[in-house]
């Protein structure tokens, strides 16, 4: 979906999807917030804290080849509505020309969710997810991790025998499962 979009906005929605920003937050944000791939949230909205990301090096390049024509990233061009309002509206069109009604869902707090259910399905850890989220009570992040069901029990599997296979492995997103009697190490990651 967000390959359907311009530039500006491909951009702004690939951030909600690697940070868990609110749309706020993630609007309000600086060039001077982004510092290589660490991008911070200074400006956090209803009580959160202040947080970083690490970022990928595609939304780097992606935030790069924005136009710098103000201190914030996302630009004064418009008010935050009327961006809301021109994503609900490419988000219809492409709902009606894929003949996917289920993209009319997905609003700017949906890449929250998601970014929120993805940490925690990879690495089971609420206290992470509440930190990366900025919430200062357990019981916020409490529902994002309730809607975790996954379909599915398919995994890829791989395997290596070096250490530095391995590494390659985990930095890909696969888990380690176990190791054989003949020292190969074996490595899941959900389809």
């Amino acid at each position: 979906m967000i390959a359907g979009f311009k530039k500006r906005t491909a951009t702004f929605l690939q951030t909600l999807k690697e940070t868990g920003a609110r749309c706020g937050e993630a609007w309000a944000l600086k060039w001077t917030d982004l510092n290589g791939n660490i991008l911070t949230i200074n400006a956090p909205e209803k009580g959160s804290l202040p947080r970083q990301h690490k970022i990928s090096e595609k939304l780097v390049s992606m935030l790069q080849s924005l136009p710098k024509k103000d201190l914030r990233i996302f630009g004064p061009y418009t008010c935050l509505s009327n961006f809301r309002s021109g994503y609900m509206k490419k988000r219809r069109s492409m709902s009606r020309n894929l003949s996917d009604p289920k993209l009319n869902q997905i609003t700017f707090h949906t890449f929250r969710h998601f970014y929120a259910t993805m940490l925690y399905a990879k690495t089971k850890n609420i206290i992470l997810v509440q930190q990366k989220l900025g919430h200062r009570s357990i019981e916020n992040t409490q529902i994002y991790t309730q809607l975790i069901v996954f379909e599915s029990d398919e995994y890829h599997s791989a395997t290596a025998t070096r250490t530095d296979e391995a590494e390659k492995l985990v930095q890909a997103g696969f888990e380690y499962v176990c190791t054989t009697t003949e020292n190969i190490m074996l490595f899941r990651k959900r389809k």
